[in-house]
């Protein structure tokens, strides 16, 4: 698995060679710096901590300062930690930056949510309104009713309500890069990312499986299917 953390910079758009326009998202990706190693021998698993983003010492506590001080890199705004392919052959101090990644690779981006304040169940939870005539009164947008009579006399955890929107931890699987610029620590990805401008993300290699597909067009194993049935008919059909 490959890696980074980054911060979204905004959406535009890019045309391929045949002139189709495609909706990016452009992510400021690295550099980060190793300011821990994680060993199969002493920890039990391979892994590295990966530091991202400058900020003055006055800002960090001192566990967090003597951390950073044990692995000789200047203070980190953040600290992630990823089982990389590669953890084994990274030291503390190496910098891992946007050329990490390829054009065409697949990737998994995780983000923040925007956050929408506070909501109430129609808007957080596509909740229906009450009928709006015949003495409705002034409760068409309310939750209506909760939960069951004297048994159990409580409403569950989970139960659908008005409260704080947004603001959750969101992964969107499987987007493509488009283009990598190592010069700029700039990775462009096909499709939208949660999160607002100058958000924080973390670039990981998808855990979704591609497979090629070698498969004669036109002709199916499957009885049920005309071709499967009459190959011969098929293939003649297709040349």
């Amino acid at each position: 698995m490959k890696a980074i953390i980054g911060k979204k910079v905004g959406m535009t758009q890019v045309f391929d060679e045949n002139g189709h326009v495609i909706p990016v998202t452009v992510i400021e990706a690295g550099p980060c710096v190793v300011t821990q190693k994680k060993t199969a021998e002493k920890d039990g698993y391979s892994a590295v901590q990966l530091g991202y983003e400058d900020i003055p010492e006055r800002k960090l506590t001192k566990p967090e300062m003597g951390h950073l001080n044990k692995a000789g890199v200047a203070p980190k705004k953040h600290l992630r930690e990823f089982d990389l392919e590669n953890a084994a052959e990274l030291n503390v101090g190496d910098i891992v930056k946007a050329d990490a990644f390829k054009a065409g690779d697949f990737v998994d981006i995780t983000g923040t949510s925007k956050g929408k304040g506070y909501a109430g169940v129609i808007k957080r939870w596509n909740a229906g309104r009450t009928p709006t005539t015949h003495g409705g009164g002034p409760v068409h947008r309310h939750a209506g009713s909760m939960g069951s009579t004297t048994d159990p006399s409580r409403i569950f955890k989970g139960k659908i309500g008005a409260g704080h929107m947004g603001v959750e931890q969101v992964t969107v699987q499987n987007l493509d890069i488009v283009k990598v610029d190592p010069e700029l620590n700039m990775i462009v990805v096909r499709g939208a990312i949660p999160g607002p401008k100058g958000g924080l993300v973390t670039v990981k290699s998808t855990v979704k499986t591609h497979r090629v597909k070698n498969v004669e067009s036109g002709i199916s194993n499957n009885p049920q299917k005309a071709s499967g049935r009459n190959p011969q008919k098929a293939s003649a059909k297709n040349k």
